[in-house]
């Protein structure tokens, strides 16, 4: 028989209730969490805590989150007023038990929806892999067409002009025949002024001398001066950039079936953008996905990934493709400060949008140390303070 929770604490606002169950000392994989509109469960064995609202709140717009030993519960009221009892009585067990009856019955069937919706979004995104598959086979097709048909024109181009040149030559040759037969029947006369002409040679001035300027400048890759750069990290940055070149080179072996351009990883994140900027996103993931499988060492192909993730709703994808291209992007030097800037906004918008405010204000507080003159930075900074400190509005629950 399961253990009942009584040490459990409430607080509410006009709009939203918050439980707090401790866990004592369950893992968070262990904890099952069943919430409808009228009945909360959490169990973790062996214990049990039951809650029968004492009135209704919208099922599909609560959360929970579980850390530090406890599991915080938020349920946003139906109807904006304070409550006088979390519960209702404890002697209706009449009542409980078809509450909690109606409420395993929803919450069986919101699995059966999620189960069904899953293995439909899977299907379609097989479909969009598999067009986007095509059209890159019929773009490439298309390329191997081009390429022939300006190589004919090419070759049909030089033979024309080959054949040309012949004819203009054979035509001098006859000028040239004909010009010496006729020159053969003239006499053979030089005049004085022609004698004169050759013997007389024009006055050159004496060339000049000439000589080198050896110049000799700092070998550098970044444009800060040496004294002002971070020598150390700089280096390192470049090391990471060589060894992403050699791990495309790796890849390109393993890939040898693969078409030409499809081994190129800068073409197929230069077609995810183009995916992207066009409203694409499945697609634009499918390019980045070949591109990550070339060459694993691009931190931009990670954040443009993450950029799709977040259109997608994807939410927890995009802050793992955030942290992998921040992870890349090291050491912090001027080359990669912008893809970094990038990386912790992407971040930080998928952690507010899970409501983890705090860890979002962290990716734009960093960003903002990198961007320190950005204005629509500091307003979005601005805007997650005022909803931790609640002076704001929380746009996720309106």
């Amino acid at each position: 028989m399961p253990l009942l929770v009584t040490d459990y604490s409430w607080t509410q606002t006009e709009s939203t209730v918050y439980i707090h169950v401790p866990l004592k000392g369950a893992k968070a994989a262990t904890v099952d969490i069943v919430s409808t509109d009228e009945y909360l469960k959490v169990h973790y064995p062996p214990y049990l805590f039951e809650a029968f609202l004492v009135e209704p709140v919208h099922d599909d717009r609560s959360s929970a989150k579980i850390g530090n030993g406890v599991a915080v519960i938020t349920l946003p009221k139906r109807t904006n007023r304070i409550w006088e009892h979390l519960m209702i009585p404890t002697d209706d067990k009449e009542n409980k038990k078809e509450i909690r009856k109606r409420a395993l019955l929803k919450y069986q069937e919101k699995l059966s929806s999620e189960s069904k919706s899953k293995g439909e979004k899977q299907r379609t995104e097989k479909k969009y892999a598999l067009e986007t598959m095509m059209k890159l086979e019929k773009e490439e097709r298309d390329s191997i067409q081009k390429m022939k048909d300006a190589e004919r024109k090419r070759i049909t181009a030089e033979l024309d002009a080959w054949q040309l040149r012949r004819r203009q030559k054979a035509e001098e040759e006859q000028v040239k025949l004909h010009s010496q037969r006729e020159n053969q029947n003239k006499p053979q006369a030089k005049t004085e002024k022609q004698e004169q002409f050759k013997k007389k040679k024009p006055d050159l001035p004496a060339p000049r001398t000439s000589g080198n300027i050896q110049v000799t400048f700092t070998p550098r890759v970044f444009p800060t001066a040496l004294r002002e750069s971070r020598v150390q990290e700089e280096e390192e940055w470049l090391y990471k950039q060589a060894e992403a070149r050699r791990a495309v080179n790796a890849n390109v072996e393993m890939l040898k079936d693969q078409k030409e351009e499809n081994m190129n990883p800068d073409w197929l994140k230069d077609k995810g953008d183009k995916y992207f900027a066009i409203g694409d996103y499945l697609s634009a993931v499918n390019a980045y996905n070949l591109a990550i499988q070339l060459n694993r060492k691009m931190p931009a192909l990670y954040s443009n990934r993450a950029a799709c993730h977040l259109k997608l709703r994807n939410l927890h994808k995009a802050i793992e493709d955030s942290s992998q291209a921040l992870d890349l992007l090291t050491p912090p030097v001027a080359a990669n400060q912008a893809a970094r800037a990038r990386a912790h906004v992407r971040r930080g918008s998928a952690f507010c949008q899970l409501q983890l405010y705090a860890e979002g204000l962290q990716d734009f507080q960093a960003a903002l140390k990198i961007d320190c003159h950005n204005e629509a930075l500091q307003a979005d900074t601005q805007k997650i303070r005022d909803i931790i400190q609640g002076t704001a509005v929380n746009p996720e629950t309106q």
